[in-house]
């Protein structure tokens, strides 16, 4: 049996003796302090299954019934309320926003990067065929012409910024370019933040 089941059988045990009678007040404090932490047990769990079951190929759809809610939203909503956050926030609801401010964020570059397709691939390909990297440059622009070969153009993004920090003087000129859409995307982001809170008011 574990931990928690063990607290719970005590919880119950102090509960049905509280019911037909006189219990000691010590041991009822103590079966509330036992429920509590078996309720932070349980609170701990549910993300991880959630995640799990996501992970196994489980909808948000079906998830919504096993969690007691009505909708994929609500159920979603439940877990980035429940989660961890990575990013320091510490309420249920500024999980949410965080959440759908980074969707958001991810919406409009996207769309950004393909209408820009061309530009971007152009790039890619000129700074990952540079030569005179060092190990991690050539490993950076490695991934680079990876991403070069992926249908979302958007995956471009992220090792055209990582390769910026190995693009030596001769090449200012590129990184002052990399540089300029990376500014342009986090505007682009903190925009379509900003927007979907205005739409949310």
């Amino acid at each position: 049996m574990t931990d928690a089941a063990r607290a719970v059988e005590g919880v119950h045990e102090a509960l049905v003796a509280a019911r037909a009678g006189d219990v000691p007040a010590e041991r009822l404090l103590a079966a509330l302090a036992a429920l509590r932490a078996v309720r932070e047990q349980l609170g701990a769990w549910e993300p991880e299954l959630i995640a799990a079951a996501r992970a196994g190929g489980a909808s948000w759809a079906a998830l919504a019934p096993a969690l007691g809610v009505a909708s994929r939203q609500a159920a979603e909503r439940r877990f980035l309320r429940l989660r961890p956050s990575a990013t320091g926030e510490t309420t249920g609801e500024a999980r949410v926003d965080a959440e759908r401010d980074r969707r958001a964020g991810d919406r409009a570059v996207a769309d950004w990067a393909r209408r820009n397709s061309a530009v971007l691939r152009q790039l890619a390909g000129q700074v990952s065929a540079l030569d005179g990297f060092d190990a991690a440059g050539r490993e950076s622009a490695a991934r680079l012409g990876a991403a070069l070969g992926e249908e979302d153009v958007s995956s471009l993004l992220p090792p055209l910024a990582a390769i910026r920090a190995h693009l030596a003087r001769d090449h200012a000129g590129l990184a002052d370019r990399l540089g300029a859409i990376g500014e342009h995307t986090d505007r682009l982001r903190r925009e379509a933040a900003g927007n979907r809170r205005d739409r949310a008011l």
